[in-house]
């Protein structure tokens, strides 16, 4: 199948290559978003305070997912380069070493945050029944954490050689057991909040296990040899530094995030429940734009590898044209129904006003996110990690929080600035992001 793959990818047609590619990472994406909107459901019926609770700590769960994810960046590039100037040796050995450094730092991370989430969350603002919520939460997620990064690890490998249908059928298994558990563990066990975040981490649990063992029997289209898993200083230094500006920059956008929710909790926690809804829907119009940049960094990568320049400016500009569409058509969707969308999750009207006006600002900034995520994909896939982190971290702390304070002190916006500020500040990183992509310095190979 990888052969089939690089063939494909190296000299198919662009058009079909990318949707070939990205259809079942959007699939996967759909899939996950579909149980965080379930979860996000049943956590509902116990109230808004309970569904105001895990929007609260999410950030700071997305900060350590970061971590992992922002070193898959590197395992991904890397694999898609040496598989595009077909080294399979070097490709095998990037696996192995993926493998084995996930499962450390995903311990060791996991750790670290255990110990510090009280402190975390009382630095937040977090008090009372809101406090309690969240610590329980996010404590349970935390110990799931080392599941999560060796799936992080198995994804990067599999999308690094052009595989992105057997992660899709892994994650859907995943959500499937997320799904049956949560209704038991919230209700029929009586665990509330917590029921959630045990569901989770016990689907992580199997699956992770699941893929562990079946790749260690070669059964997942991976050969990756004992000895791969042994530590090799100069291929971990090799991920490290391409990993580590993609982890500080995905690392620091969730810090920025979770300023953000801190922000948009001093306007109340109604206001508050409503940016946490809205957050969620919104994750599901962005699938398919995040789908598309992320089959881009394969694309990319691999053609880089080869030698094949003006491949993967083809990739480029045909990924900014799908996910062109795709926001058109994710945002006449969204604007037909966002009334009804904000009611299946609460009935209180102001929570309901609040974010169904956030949900139109969402729909104006859809067209520029496809192409926020495209020109991600291009700096992600070619290694050139450390201008797409600088992507991430100015449009958050240079732009969208200063943004924020300016209007929230100078306007009478209210509650109204966070979203103005969404729409302005990825106006301006877009135009930033062109400009690089434009100056061409993503050519040069990073393997």
């Amino acid at each position: 199948m990888d052969s089939k793959k690089r063939e494909m990818i190296l000299y198919g047609n662009m058009r079909k290559t990318l949707i070939v590619l990205a259809m079942p990472i959007m699939l996967g994406n759909l899939i996950q978003t579909a149980y965080n909107i379930t979860d996000t459901y049943f956590v509902s019926r116990l109230g808004d305070l309970e569904v105001a609770s895990i929007g609260f700590v999410w950030n700071i769960i997305f900060l350590i997912i970061s971590l992992g994810m922002g070193l898959s960046v590197a395992g991904r590039s890397m694999i898609a380069q040496y598989i595009g100037a077909n080294d399979e040796e070097s490709a095998r050995r990037t696996a192995g070493q993926v493998f084995s450094f996930f499962a450390v730092m995903g311990a060791g991370v996991s750790l670290i945050f255990f110990i510090a989430a009280p402190l975390i969350l009382r630095l937040m603002g977090a008090e009372g029944d809101l406090y309690g919520y969240s610590l329980s939460y996010m404590r349970i997620i935390i110990l799931g954490m080392p599941f999560a990064y060796i799936y992080f690890a198995f994804n990067a490998v599999k999308n690094g050689r052009g595989d992105m249908v057997t992660p899709l059928i892994v994650s859907a298994i995943s959500v499937v057991i997320n799904v049956i558990l949560d209704p038991i563990c919230i209700f029929i066990m009586g665990w509330g909040v917590a029921g959630a975040a045990i569901a989770t981490t016990f689907s992580r649990f199997i699956i992770t296990a699941a893929v562990v063992i079946l790749v260690s029997l070669g059964k997942l289209g991976i050969r990756i040899l004992p000895k791969d898993y042994r530590f090799h200083k100069d291929t971990i230094a090799k991920i490290l530094k391409i990993g580590l500006p993609a982890s500080f920059g995905q690392a620091t956008a969730a810090l920025g995030f979770t300023l953000i929710t801190v922000m948009v909790k001093s306007f109340g926690e109604l206001t508050l429940t409503a940016y946490v809804i809205g957050s969620r829907i919104n994750s599901v119009a962005l699938m398919p734009l995040m789908g598309i940049g992320w089959a881009l960094t394969t694309v990319a990568g691999q053609n880089l590898g080869a030698g094949k320049p003006e491949r993967v400016k083809s990739a480029f500009r045909t990924a900014v044209l799908y996910s062109l569409l795709f926001s058109v058509f994710g945002g006449g969707v969204m604007l037909l129904a966002t009334k009804g969308i904000m009611k299946i999750f609460t009935d209180n009207p102001e929570v309901i006003e609040q974010g169904t006006f956030f949900l139109y600002m969402i729909i104006i900034a859809l067209p520029l996110m496809g192409v926020f995520q495209s020109i991600i994909g291009i700096f992600q896939g070619t290694g050139h990690t450390k201008f797409s982190s600088a992507l991430m971290i100015g449009r958050l702390w240079l732009l969208r929080i200063p943004m924020i304070l300016i209007m929230k002190q100078f306007t009478d916006f209210g509650a109204r600035a966070v979203w103005y500020a969404i729409i302005m500040s990825n106006v301006v990183i877009c135009a930033v992001g062109i400009i690089g992509y434009l100056s061409g310095f993503w050519k040069k190979k990073t393997v």
